[in-house]
């Protein structure tokens, strides 16, 4: 295991600490961990549910649609085609809603502490629009998942909407936000949470989970996700991991809160191809 990064997590505790825009839980929503996730392969379709009811109990609507933030965000999740191999059609509206989100988190203290910090490394243009720009690049440039293909994918569709392959494997999918409101349509099915090797469950005030589930007809065996956030938060946080590393995968150990987490960050070319948070224990063990 890595050692722990301390310039990172002293950057990534000034992030939470500043981020106004994040869900408390208890208060502007509530979880249901229920039981614990049986062992599945990928592919699996037949997984034991220990799950009967949704993950998220109930959500506080108003404040999403409220705070620009989420608002924004949420009218992305549906411009994508979640299969892969299946070419994306960006329309001009997308593109101003991509903008429109940009915005959006730019005016945000997470995204401008992240913004500072990367001047500080010379990772980052000064001017807010270059580094929109530079944003807008990484985690919305179309690629092709695989060579050759058709360009079908983007860090966006990837980390926040999810993706399916064949029909069989759930790729990404690592937002909350995404999670409630397919989970709300009876998109997902929430299986169970996975418990880490020292600790026998998370409780629901925990903000990163693993958690199992399927959607759309496939399982995901292990998905970890940070609960509550905003996206600015885990925006800023990928961004700032992949722009520091040239690796195809870096991952940082970092103690945000209580939590040990390894952030997970892979790169397709000058784009981010999928990232995610590990939870490697807590204190309250």
């Amino acid at each position: 295991r890595k050692a722990l990064n301390h310039e990172l997590s002293k950057l990534f505790n000034e992030m939470w600490e500043m981020d106004v825009n994040r869900f408390i839980p208890g208060k502007d929503y509530t979880i249901e961990l229920q039981g614990r996730a049986g062992a599945v392969q990928e592919g699996d379709s037949a997984v034991r549910d220990s799950a009967a009811r949704h993950l998220f109990h109930n959500v506080n609507e108003e404040r999403l649609k409220n705070t620009k933030t989420f608002a924004t965000f949420i009218s992305l999740l549906d411009n994508y085609e979640t299969s892969t191999g299946v070419e994306e059609v960006v329309t001009p509206e997308e593109i101003a809603e991509n903008n429109r989100f940009l915005d959006a988190i730019l005016m945000t203290r997470v995204m401008k502490l992240a913004h500072e910090y990367l001047l500080k490394k010379n990772l980052a243009k000064p001017n807010l629009a270059d580094f929109k720009y530079q944003l807008y690049d990484i985690w919305f440039q179309l690629y092709a998942r695989k060579e050759g293909d058709r360009p079908d994918s983007c860090g966006f569709e990837h980390v926040f909407v999810g993706e399916t392959r064949h029909g069989k494997e759930v790729l990404g999918l690592h937002n909350w936000v995404q999670f409630y409101l397919q989970e709300k349509r009876n998109q997902i099915d929430y299986k169970g949470y996975v418990a880490r090797k020292n600790k026998n469950r998370p409780d629901g005030d925990d903000q990163v989970l693993s958690i199992q589930f399927s959607w759309k007809g496939s399982v995901k065996p292990v998905g970890s996700t940070f609960i509550g956030v905003s996206p600015e938060f885990e925006f800023a946080l990928y961004t700032v991991i992949f722009l520091l590393s040239e690796e195809r995968v870096t991952r940082e150990t970092v103690k945000i809160e209580e939590y040990e987490l390894q952030i997970v960050v892979f790169r397709h070319g000058h784009h981010i191809g999928t990232a995610y948070p590990v939870l490697l224990s807590t204190d309250n063990e």
